[in-house]
Parts: C-alpha cells; sequence; structure tokens
C-alpha cells in the first residue's frame, strides 16, 4: 500500500513537533512516532533548557559556554544560529503555554548546570521536557494538517533518483506501508540504549542514525558519546537521571568517607564539564574501592523536594530520601553529540532528507554537550528544518573535513553468537567512558560480524519483526561508534583514550564523516510478516 503526504516527520520530540509546526500552512504533515505520541527523549529530560534571557547573559556568553565545553569542536557558525535563535523560540514557548517556573514577582526563573558561567536554565521543576511536550502537542493537535500516526515504526528510505522519496513503515500488526512525500525529516532522538547502562528510554536505539546510514547518507562524529555523571546506581534499580540541575542548587558529590573530590580532578569541582566528572568519579571509586554519592543533606529539605519532586519520587521508589541520604550514583550513556551530518537547516547529503534534534550533527555540540543545549537544540533546529523543508531546493553544506567509507564486512556464515543485550554490553564494557585499541578491537571484530549477518539477512528479506530491527539499530550504531573511536587516536570531550590521553589539535581538530554505498536496490519490498 503506498499514501502521499507532503512532508513526513520521523518522530515525536521537540525537534519534530517543532518541525511539524513550522510546516503546518504548507501542506500536509505525517508525525510517525513508533511507539505513542508523547513518548520521547524529549520527555526525559530533567534539568531545562539553556537560553540567554537573563540580565546578566547574552547569546554571546552562552556562545562562549558552548565553546568551551564543547572542547574546541564546535562548529562557531552553528553555536551562533543556536544561541542567538534561542531567545525567540524560547518565548515563542512561553506564549504558546508553556508553564517555566518563575519567580515570586512572576519573571522566569533561571536554573545553574555544569559549565555555564550564569543561571540561564529554563525549567519546570525537573521535569521541563515533559511540559514543553505537552504545550507543543497542545498545539499540534489542535491543526488539521497534521496528522499522527502511533506504532508506526519507520525501516527504511526510499531512495529514488538519487533523492529521498519518502519512508517504508512497519505496522504493530506486520504490515508494511509506504509512505512518500516531497521531503523527509529524521527527529529520531537518541542512542542511548545502545550502552547497557544509560538514562534514555528503551525507545532510544539510535533508529535515524542506521536508517541513514544503510541509505548512503553521511554521518559524522559518533565518537563523541556523553556519559552523564549522575546515574542513580543502586543495585536492581533500574538507572534514572539525577539532573545536572541538583549539583546547580548545590548537590554534592561525596566518596564513601564523605569527602568532597571533584577539585582534586577539575579546578571547577562538582560543576565540572560532564565528561569531566564522569571519569572524575569513575577514578575516585578506583582509588577509594568505594562507591560514589550524591548528597543533598546541607540543603533545606523543603526546598530539594519542592524542586526536584520527580527525582525525589524517584529516589524513593529506591528506597532512598533525595533529601536526607547519601544517594549511590555513577555514570551512564546519556547523549550522542554525533549523527547524521546536517547544514544548519537541517539538510542532509541525501536531497529530500533532512534530520533535526539529537539524530543530527550540525556540529553544534563539539566533542561534548554542554548541559541543557538539548532542548535547545531540537526547538532551534527543528523550526529551522521545517522551514527549509517547503523551502527551495538547495544542497547542504557540510563541514565535515573528511569523509571515509568503513570496509563493508562480509556476510557471515552461520549463526552470529551477539543477541542484543550482547551488544549493549560489550560497548559499555570496551566503547565506554575509557577506551583504548585493544577494547576496540575486541568490539570492532564481534560487531563487524554481527552486522555483516544482518545485512545478508536483511537482503535476504528476513528482517521482519520489531525485535529484528532494534537489534539492526544496535550492532548499526554500535559499530560505527566503535570505528570512530578507534579511529580517532586522541581524547576529546566525551572521546578518551588511555593510550592516547592528550588532546592533539594538530591532527584531530577536524570532523569526519562515514557514509556506506547503498545496496543496488533500495526500493525492494520488503517481506511481510
Amino acid at each position: 500500500m503506498t499514501v502521499h503526504r507532503d512532508f513526513v516527520i520521523v518522530g515525536s520530540g521537540i525537534a519534530g513537533l517543532r518541525a511539524a509546526l513550522a510546516l503546518a500552512d504548507a501542506g500536509r504533515v505525517l508525525v510517525l512516532t513508533k511507539a505513542e505520541p508523547l513518548d520521547s527523549n524529549t520527555g526525559y529530560a530533567q534539568g531545562g533548557i539553556a537560553v540567554a534571557l537573563g540580565a546578566d547573559d547574552s547569546p554571546d556568553l552562552h556562545a562562549a559556554d558552548t565553546l568551551a565545553a564543547g572542547d574546541g569542536l564546535c562548529d562557531e557558525a552553528a553555536v551562533r544560529v543556536l544561541v542567538e535563535e534561542g531567545p525567540r523560540y524560547a518565548r515563542e514557548l512561553v506564549a504558546w503555554g508553556t508553564r517555566f517556573d518563575t519567580d515570586a514577582e512572576g519573571r522566569l526563573a533561571f536554573g545553574r548546570e555544569a559549565a555555564h558561567s550564569v543561571r540561564r536554565v529554563l525549567h519546570a521543576r525537573d521535569a521541563t521536557g515533559r511540559e514543553i511536550a505537552r504545550a507543543l502537542w497542545a498545539r499540534v493537535s489542535a491543526i488539521p494538517s497534521i496528522e499522527v500516526q502511533a506504532a508506526h515504526r519507520v525501516v527504511d528510505l526510499i531512495v529514488r533518483d538519487g533523492r529521498c522519496a519518502g519512508v517504508r513503515v512497519l505496522g504493530d500488526d506486520g504490515t508494511v506501508e509506504t509512505i512518500e512525500a516531497r521531503a523527509t525529516l529524521l527527529a529520531t532522538g537518541g542512542a542511548g540504549q545502545v550502552f547497557q547502562e544509560t538514562t534514555n528510554p528503551a525507545i532510544a536505539t539510535g533508529d535515524g542514525v542506521a536508517l541513514a546510514y544503510r541509505a548512503g547518507v553521511r554521518v559524522a562524529d559518533l565518537e563523541f558519546v556523553q556519559f552523564h555523571p549522575t546515574a542513580l546506581k543502586l543495585a536492581g534499580a533500574p538507572r534514572f537521571l539525577l539532573s545536572e540541575a541538583l549539583r546547580g542548587e548545590g548537590a554534592r558529590l561525596i566518596n564513601q568517607r564523605d569527602e568532597p573530590f571533584m577539585t582534586r580532578y577539575d579546578a571547577a569541582g562538582d560543576l565540572a564539564p560532564r565528561d569531566v566528572v564522569a571519569r572524575g568519579i569513575e577514578r575516585e571509586a578506583a582509588a577509594t574501592g568505594g562507591p560514589i554519592f550524591l548528597t543533598l543533606a546541607h540543603l533545606d529539605a523543603a526546598f530539594v523536594r519542592a524542586r526536584f519532586p520527580t527525582i525525589a519520587e524517584a529516589c524513593a521508589q529506591a528506597g532512598l530520601d533525595l533529601a536526607r541520604d547519601r544517594i549511590p550514583v555513577g555514570p551512564a550513556a546519556h547523549y550522542v553529540m554525533g549523527g547524521i551530518e546536517t547544514d544548519v537547516w537541517g539538510r542532509t547529503s541525501l536531497p529530500g532528507l533532512f534530520a533535526a534534534g539529537e539524530v543530527a550533527c550540525t556540529g553544534v555540540h563539539g566533542a561534548n554537550r554542554l548541559a541543557s543545549n538539548s532542548l535547545l537544540e531540537g526547538l532551534v533546529f527543528g523550526a529551522r528544518a521545517g522551514d527549509a523543508m517547503h523551502g527551495p531546493e538547495r544542497p547542504a553544506v557540510l563541514r565535515s573535513s573528511e569523509t571515509v567509507a568503513i570496509d563493508e564486512p562480509p556476510g557471515a556464515t552461520g549463526p552470529v553468537a551477539l543477541e542484543a543485550e550482547d551488544v549493549r554490553a560489550l560497548m559499555w564494557r570496551s566503547v565506554g567512558l575509557f577506551r583504548d585499541r585493544p577494547g576496540l578491537d575486541e568490539a570492532i571484530v564481534a560487531l563487524d560480524r554481527a552486522f555483516g549477518a544482518f545485512r545478508a539477512t536483511l537482503a535476504a528479506g528476513e528482517v521482519r519483526t520489531a525485535a529484528d530491527w532494534r537489534f539492526g539499530s544496535l550492532v548499526t550504531v554500535g559499530r560505527l561508534v566503535a570505528h570512530a573511536a578507534r579511529r580517532r587516536e586522541e581524547s576529546r570531550g566525551g572521546h578518551f583514550r588511555t593510550d592516547f590521553p592528550v588532546r592533539d589539535d594538530v591532527h584531530w581538530k577536524v570532523h569526519v564523516a562515514e557514509r556506506l554505498q547503498p545496496q543496488p536496490d533500495t526500493a525492494a519490498p520488503l517481506q511481510r510478516r
């Protein structure tokens, strides 16, 4: 079955919804999501949205903080777009009914997070993403030209005559549908589930990157994965993000002897950039032989519970009092700075295909994202991608200094031992917070073989179920991250090599993109289940 729409948006988070609103007057818009409409990484964003609206702030200051956190690899033009257009789009959210926290006089209240020089983070208690998603969905739902289909997993991009002509979708009932459109946006979010330990929801499996890569689209900077330093680390309890806003309000990291320790690793202490804090926690745990904790016991308990009700409730469910107890924490995969390479209008290397949000790599985050810039990125670049999708077609202006192709692995013969959980454990063990050549080699051997087997199964028309496609995404993205991490022989931002522990601007102050030559018939029909 084939249907036609003017625009297709894959993903229902902040980037996809803002793009849909930009396209609402330009034609029929179809938003596809593999889960429920409000299931996205956006809804899990706790801390807030960073934007230069305060009296003591400016876009220049916000840009300086972003560039510093990005460890020398931010694209400055993209950063300027982010910080200069951010205030306008944030005010728009307020006008659309987003209920950000305010002070006693009714003015917007700003929080502070690590590596920010001033308080600039708009927040709605500790559920900011959920509140923004609510406001955007209320607006989207009232527009007749925007249609939303849940439980529809996009499994292929249609490439015809050198451009993206739409997508193919697998429904929960096993049926396959072809949707043709004049422009397609991938806004599928992150890939935290590629790692065993992650703050991301189960849906964050890197589908957009995998889709684009299989279609021969350029992807870039995938070695740069941000490991959030403070996820709840309690045996038997799921990993749960403990927002950086906690430390912004005065929470402290302590070791098992109740000693603050982060100033031993960085002068900024608990508010150093995320990559520095994450490695500091792991090093302190190794040095002391014990767990690391976050404590708010020195703060007013009523303030803590009122400011962070979602986190307090999650801790209570684990048997802990956020305001009084030492909360055990450790790093977990949180955000991928790399992704589908785009220009500042969301254009990719494939005409007709756009990307925005975490799935995209605009270069705005460099090697390490500044806290709370992710919601702003989705908002600003989602809007810009929507504007570009209905404007005149122009080629993408991409920034990569080099484009490489990973050698195509041969199709595996016989069974491949890896299951999805094996991939996630391997990535955490060998491609995680600390990396070295032997560990990366181990991962690449296994992932190359699994990727080759997946490609062979795909070519045979035997990839049919949602679990099959999930495994394919995990293997594809895991393999890309591992190869990129082995190639980059330096340490920068979220990428740390114990065998190359120093930043090397002479050889590695570059963005590297990768692409895969697509199989000859990218429009071949999928097999029905």
